[in-house]
């Protein structure tokens, strides 16, 4: 059985640390799967979905913010501002902060403070829509 060594790093935590058999990590322009040996690499990564698939076949399921990732030898490291898995994240809270954020959209805005409220928007739909089990079809 083909694995190699992940480590996924947020600001506060390190969400997951071990081998596993594959990772898939949200881009601008999709998704990025990640298995052994695996070429080097370095990229963007995105607010979005990151799946695990450990080296028991179990799926790790968690909601990424923005960061990067890189693949080296056969060891991946991602690093991003904020990772969580769906049990940790408030339903309300998250509801709460998309009703916020398109409230912003809607107010006249500098360039910088709409691209703020989108990014706050995108990461309050992606908790919603993981902490309720939900899946994109890409």
């Amino acid at each position: 059985m083909n694995t190699f060594l992940l480590n996924v790093t947020a600001c506060d935590r390190v969400f997951f640390e071990g081998y596993c058999r594959q990772v898939i990590l949200p881009l601008e322009d999709g998704e990025k799967g990640i298995q052994a040996h695996h070429e080097n690499m370095v990229f963007a990564v995105e607010i979005g979905e990151i799946r695990i698939t450990d080296e028991t076949g179990e799926e790790i399921v968690g909601v990424t913010g923005t960061g990067f990732a890189q693949i080296i030898n056969n060891r991946a490291m991602v690093i991003v501002d904020t990772c969580e898995s769906p049990e940790e994240i408030d339903g309300r809270r998250a509801e709460e902060a998309k009703e916020r954020a398109q409230e912003q959209l809607r107010q006249k805005q500098s360039i910088q403070e709409y691209y703020h409220s989108q990014a706050s928007l995108a990461r309050a739909m992606n908790r919603l829509r993981v902490s309720q089990g939900k899946r994109w079809n890409l």
